[in-house]
């Protein structure tokens, strides 16, 4: 007997078969059969909720994006937790690379998935500047900070951290990695007026440096 199953169940049952086959084959070694095999779907129930292989990963990308979004402002927002400790939570959180999603980093920064990791990249750009501005903006009224650009100084980090920091795009050694995050805490601090020296917390987020300025 054919099983009819909701159209939600249906779709995330592709995209679960999607993303574990793109993670062992890439995205370019993966067809469409190997998913309907997958699944055990005709191509015809396939194509009623994806138009393409395309339109699948655009699916995970949101999937993924959502629950770093997601996982980002339900942080940003409790106020329980003092500000500076927040932005570093906030940027622990989107760190793909931790827990169960450690298969998802892994398959994003293969070559053959480079489509896959531009479009995460796109998501923490747009996305994550406005949920840190809130916190930023906090500390502004907590005299923490001082810009009269709490938002465009969160663009600025975001899209330095999300290149610099990116194994894909730069190599570095241990040494050369702990130089930029100095430099890149020094920078955040007067970039924001915070006191010198007040972020250097982050240091021991990114396991490099002992906080000391040169």
């Amino acid at each position: 007997m054919r099983v009819v199953k909701k159209a939600e169940e249906r779709r995330n049952e592709i995209l679960d078969a999607a993303d574990e086959l793109f993670g062992q084959k890439g995205f370019d070694g993966t067809s469409t059969n190997d998913i309907l095999e997958k699944v055990g779907i005709a191509r015809g129930t396939l194509y009623h909720h994806f138009k393409s292989k395309e339109d699948i990963m655009d699916a995970l990308i949101d999937r993924y994006a959502v629950h770093l979004l997601d996982g980002a402002q339900q942080i940003a927002e409790d106020k329980s937790i003092p500000v500076v400790e927040r932005i570093i939570r906030v940027v622990m959180a989107l760190n793909l690379s931790g827990g169960s999603s450690k298969e998802i980093m892994e398959h994003i920064h293969k070559p053959q998935n480079a489509l896959m990791h531009q479009k995460i990249q796109k998501v923490i750009i747009n996305g994550v500047p406005s949920i840190l501005t809130g916190i930023i903006r906090e500390g502004i009224e907590q005299g923490m900070f001082s810009t009269p650009f709490p938002y465009e100084c969160m663009e600025m980090v975001v899209i330095y951290a999300n290149t610099v920091f990116d194994d894909d795009m730069i190599t570095m050694t241990n040494e050369e990695r702990g130089s930029r995050m100095l430099a890149f805490v020094c920078n955040v601090e007067r970039l924001l007026g915070a006191a010198s020296g007040s972020l250097m917390d982050v240091m021991q987020m990114f396991g490099g440096g002992d906080g000391k300025q040169p």
